[in-house]
């Protein structure tokens, strides 16, 4: 049987996931951007994003794919059209909506019988708002749903064919029977609903597990000070079925497309309605906090930075994406720039977009050990699975500093330290000041302000002192 022609707007990695999985489920898709170097790029079979298997399925289903830059060629190929466009941050806070405008005034005039199925996060309110202007347009006729999605970056396409679940809304019922059917081989539950709430359950969803990672980390800072390992506890909360195991894995905090953009939009929009979402202020405060702690744990243990050289051991926000928006490491390297030091940066896929924004003055390492050499201390920003293989022993060797600050707990404290290193995790115990204060060769004379400085809240610079205790 012949299944229903798709149409996407937008190629960005929303779209282009969405697309290439509905021609694996067997419709033919017909793609859509303004940018001809994009275009250009996906006919040529070249692919800038990086996805593990979205380059594989998109090779593999290229007959039922079809990219251009006419939004009359997908209206007039299709039924059902998937916006896809980007709705980034205005300096407001608010998501700026230019793309979603922008496409609905370029609809055909006599466009009929189209649903418009919206899968970007767009603010609540905005499906109302494309309805008025349909109508004010006289496309009565053009159907509008709202179909949000819930795909993570690096399991986007496990994400999108092994859903959790599918959310519809629509306007008195219009067109959800039609999208709900284009998942029916898919075996998840779907959730029908009015536009407003659709809307509402991606941003609730997003500022909720944002919320998560922040109170985390949190608990994380509070096991520093009181000597508890927050890998322990967040294992024994996630025990309970009542708040489960997701998103409790403390470190450097959230970046990406999704969080910081749906957090600061769903605040903007409670705020705009008169309504101060102080617990989002919170999570978002925590997370900005959390990145430059690392700051403050390296100038614990090395003093001063100025001239030190630091290797950030992951650049993406995530392990499995070349995507550096609002990542941890462009936050970490900015400070480490302004304090003085010496800058490098590892990473297996995300260097060639992390260039332009890093700038000139961070070197950009593709050989993971060359980048260690003569380092004064390493950072994970980054969980890699390239970092787990790392031989730990010839680390060692090549650094000048022995100093490991893991920002993402991914390794065993106990097996680092055994082969020499200073070892600084994310809420865990950390080693003895001694202990700390030998292996970076840290003089007699500063190990009593090493000391006294234990029995502070270590990673916090509150009067903007730094430790003494570097060599």
């Amino acid at each position: 049987m012949t299944k229903q022609p798709i149409g996407v707007m937008g190629a960005g990695w929303v779209g282009l996931v969405t697309a290439a999985s509905f021609a694996d489920l067997g419709h033919s898709v017909v793609v859509r951007d303004v940018d001809p170097a994009r275009i250009e790029e996906l006919e040529s079979g070249a692919l800038s994003i990086y996805e593990p298997g979205l380059d594989e399925l998109i090779r593999r289903n290229r007959s039922r794919l079809r990219f251009t830059l006419d939004a009359a060629e997908v209206f007039a190929a299709t039924g059902v059209v998937f916006v896809c466009v980007g709705t980034p941050p205005t300096y407001s806070g608010d998501a700026d909506l230019s793309a979603v405008w922008r496409l609905v005034t370029e609809l055909p005039a006599g466009v009929d019988d189209t649903i418009l199925v919206m899968k970007s996060t767009v603010p609540v309110g905005t499906g109302e708002a494309v309805r008025a202007k349909l109508d004010a347009r006289g496309l009565e006729n053009i159907v509008y749903a709202s179909n949000p999605e819930f795909l993570a970056e690096g399991t986007a396409l496990t994400d999108f064919l092994n859903p959790s679940r599918i959310v519809v809304g629509s306007f008195a019922g219009a067109g959800a029977a039609d999208v709900r059917a284009l998942y029916d081989t898919l075996n998840a539950p779907v959730l029908e609903t009015d536009v407003p709430t659709a809307e509402m359950i991606k941003y609730a969803s997003n500022a909720f597990l944002a919320t998560k990672i922040s109170f985390i980390n949190e608990i994380a800072n509070v096991c520093e000070d009181t000597h508890a390992d927050v890998t322990v506890v967040a294992e024994g909360m996630g025990l309970d079925p009542r708040i489960g195991p997701s998103f409790l894995r403390a470190g450097v905090g959230y970046g990406g497309s999704c969080f910081p953009k749906d957090v600061a939009a769903l605040k903007q929009v409670a705020g705009n309605s008169g309504y101060h979402f102080q617990l989002l202020n919170a999570a978002i405060e925590v997370n900005e906090l959390q990145k430059r702690r690392l700051l403050s744990k390296l100038k614990w243990h090395l003093g001063p930075l100025r001239d030190r050289t630091v290797t950030l051991l992951g650049v993406a926000f995530k392990p499995n994406t070349n995507d550096i928006r609002q990542a941890a490491s462009l936050v970490i390297a900015a400070r480490l720039l302004a304090e003085g030091a010496r800058v490098r940066a590892w990473d297996p896929v995300a260097l060639q977009a992390a260039g332009p924004v890093l700038g000139p003055e961070v070197e950009l390492c593709e050989d993971l050990l060359g980048s260690l050499r003569g380092a004064d201390a390493a950072v994970v920003v980054t969980e890699w699975d390239e970092l787990s293989a790392l031989d730990l022993d010839e680390a060692r060797a090549v650094m000048r500093r022995p100093l490991l600050i893991d920002g993402r707990n991914l390794f065993d404290p106990d097996t680092v330290r055994a082969s020499g290193f200073v070892y600084e995790g994310i809420g865990r115990p950390s080693a003895d000041v001694d202990s700390v204060s030998s292996a970076l060769a840290v003089p007699e004379r500063l190990r009593f302000s090493a000391r006294a400085a234990a029995q502070r809240l270590r990673g916090a610079e509150v009067a903007g002192e730094p430790n003494p205790a570097g060599a």
